[in-house]
């Protein structure tokens, strides 16, 4: 009996290393040796600072500053409920807190139903349909923002597909919404490479387009990640062995999307509807909060551009030029969107120790936020 339970052990301890492997390709594949330099030492090191970000106006970003009222709205949904949800964690160690951040309001944070019912849609990002059978998503984030009158889910787009694809895909699902005539707001929510794919769907659907209120980067591939340069489509397709894996093949280019290059191109070529509103979510770790699985990936990344990355995206190209930044959370890429740790202890274990986040408070301070936003901007523009 002990050599049964120590051979189905091992067994279970192979399995989640090759999909930790493979899990690594998902969030834009951390796997991938590390460059060999002469030196490891980052180009640019970590440090709790934003350049080249700054609210100051005519910077490149041309954004606005919205982390006191989100860290109100934030911190005020945490201490009254957080602790009875998942992966509690305090005000102060989820939101990073940065020297300009301005002071509180001092506002009251409404904390019933939602008046505008906003809908809230996530795209998700590379490989998730590959993965989502074995992840088994408890789903805890949209079922908690439900009960505030809150309506959320995903669009079902190809794991490793191109933007283009995927923007169809997106499409397709909003004109459905459309032919039911929902006249409730709709935000869409993308999370790493599923914000370019929202991106493509905007370019090429202007008129359902219109359908669209609010777009929020979640850890968003805006500018892209220079990991995608050294992967090729071969290693994405790694992807469809995981077991299980419900890999789309209609095409396999999501590692074009991602090619910085490509987003400075993309950027060049079109521009973003400025009927939408649009929000930045960054994630931006200490290095000591990055999971055992991305820890290759955040030293990569330092490498080849800056150490303050999620082990996927420097923070800054996570943001969207024109759009209210929120706030940033120290979690990092997996942390953010994949919770493997709740359903996969061994998995946790080996390569997903830090991923641990309070997603549902996160995800219902977002709506709150952009409600309140919207309310405002209404009464504001509402003629006397």
């Amino acid at each position: 009996m002990l050599n049964r339970v120590a051979f189905t052990n091992h067994n279970i301890i192979n399995r989640d290393a090759k999909l930790a492997r493979a899990l690594c390709c998902v969030a834009i594949f951390a796997s991938l040796p590390l460059l060999i330099s002469c030196s490891s030492q980052p180009k640019v090191p970590f440090s709790y600072t934003i350049d080249p970000v700054s609210f100051e106006p005519g910077n490149q970003y041309n954004i606005t500053d919205g982390r006191a009222r989100f860290r109100e709205i934030f911190c005020t949904a945490n201490e009254d409920h957080g602790a009875q949800l998942p992966d509690f964690r305090s005000c102060d160690e989820a939101l990073v807190r940065f020297d300009d951040e301005p002071p509180a309001t001092g506002q009251p944070v409404d904390l019933g139903t939602s008046t505008l019912k906003l809908v809230g849609k996530m795209v998700p990002g590379l490989g998730y349909s590959c993965i989502k059978p074995w992840l088994h998503h408890d789903n805890s984030a949209p079922q908690h923002v439900a009960k505030l009158g809150y309506e959320t889910g995903f669009i079902q787009v190809e794991g490793i597909a191109s933007s283009e694809t995927n923007g169809d895909l997106i499409a397709q699902s909003i004109q459905s919404r459309d032919q039911e005539n929902d006249s409730r707001p709709l935000v869409l929510v993308g999370y790493s490479k599923g914000l370019p794919d929202i991106f493509a769907f905007l370019a090429n659907y202007p008129d359902l387009a219109r359908h669209v209120t609010a777009v929020v980067s979640y850890s968003g591939a805006v500018w892209g990640s220079a990991l995608a340069e050294e992967a090729n489509e071969k290693q994405l397709r790694w992807l469809a062995r995981i077991p299980g894996a419900e890999c789309e093949k209609k095409d396999s280019k999501a590692l074009e999307t991602l090619m910085p290059a490509n987003r400075e191109q993309w950027f060049a070529e079109n521009t973003l509807p400025e009927h939408i509103r649009y929000y930045s979510v960054v994630s931006f770790p200490d290095p000591a909060n990055i999971s055992n699985g991305l820890q290759g990936s955040h030293k990569k990344i330092g490498q080849l551009q800056d150490a303050r990355n999620d082990s996927q995206l420097v923070f800054y190209d996570q943001v969207i030029p024109g759009s209210t930044l929120l706030g940033f959370f120290n979690a990092d890429h997996w942390a953010m969107s994949v919770p493997i740790a709740r359903q996969h202890q061994i998995s946790q274990a080996l390569f997903a120790d830090k991923n641990d986040f309070p997603r549902e408070i996160a995800l219902e301070a977002i709506l709150r936020y952009i409600e309140e936003d919207l309310l405002t901007r209404n009464d504001a523009n509402r003629v006397p």
